[in-house]
């Protein structure tokens, strides 16, 4: 059955960029462009702009925990996507709430843990509790070669040490694990998914240019809106990939630093 666009409700679990470009701002872009609808718990609150942040306010988490179980009580989601969470209360927070409501929902986590400046995002116990609670309740995991790092505790720096994370994260819980080369060096663009059905590598060549602030978050929410709509993984990703790369083609060149992409001029794609 053909869905009315925006009825497939995604919950998306984040922190916010007032500059638009990442966080949930892209999320609700994105998710709206792909035609789902937006939900929205905002864990932290940032000052920052496309050079970077300087600032981090966090909201109470057991606000955002009463947030949850509110919004999964009401509109159900038909998924879930997970992004900044910035502490270990926060985490068990989230981990907690999802737990009791969310059984079922598949659930997108993109560990953010560090801007792009080097700032930490996430402090090392909530790191810690993320593994423990959240990597094994994860239906797909979307870390970058740092975050894989991190998560793994051991260096991603090649295509084979990306192939070898995600590995090791499907053995740490997550039933799916996309580790994103966009850090690798040279002109082709790797990205690696393992699940059940084994391994699969994607290769592009990298686009030319500095608007990509917030393609972790635009990937993330577009793979989360391709499970809502009932897509296989593999489906989700692929598709999820090319709108990611229609959207840094479309970028309005805002901004002095990495730029946002341009979300609506993206377009749906394959709905």
């Amino acid at each position: 059955m053909t869905m009315v666009a925006g009825s497939r409700p995604v919950l998306v679990i984040a922190g916010s960029d007032p500059s638009g470009g990442a966080g949930i701002e892209a999320d609700i872009k994105t998710l709206t462009a792909l035609g789902a609808y937006a939900m929205t718990a905002i864990t932290v609150l940032t000052v920052q702009d496309t050079e970077g942040i300087t600032e981090i306010h966090a909201v109470p988490a057991g606000f955002v925990g009463r947030q949850l179980r509110t919004l999964l009580a009401d509109i159900g989601p038909q998924a879930i996507k997970i992004g900044l969470l910035g502490s270990a209360g926060m985490v068990d927070a989230v981990a907690l709430a999802l737990h009791e409501a969310a059984a079922g929902v598949p659930i997108v986590l993109d560990p953010v843990l560090k801007a792009t400046s080097g700032m930490a995002l996430l402090e090392p116990a909530g790191l810690h509790s993320l593994i423990k609670t959240l990597l094994p309740m994860a239906s797909l995991v979307t870390p970058n070669l740092d975050e894989a790092a991190a998560l793994t505790g051991r260096p991603v720096k090649t295509l084979e040490d990306m192939q070898a994370a995600a590995v090791a994260l499907v053995g740490m819980g997550a039933a799916a694990a996309l580790v994103t080369g966009g850090h690798l060096e040279g002109d082709q663009l790797f990205d690696v998914l393992f699940d059940t059905d084994g391994i699969k590598t994607y290769e592009d060549r990298r686009l030319d240019s500095r608007h990509t602030h917030g393609t972790g978050c635009t990937l993330s929410s577009a793979i989360a809106a391709g499970l809502a709509a009932g897509k296989s993984l593999e489906e989700a990703v692929g598709e999820a990939r090319q709108f990611v790369r229609r959207a840094i083609v479309a970028a309005p060149g805002l901004g002095s630093g990495r730029g946002p992409l341009g979300h609506a001029g993206a377009g749906r794609g394959n709905d």
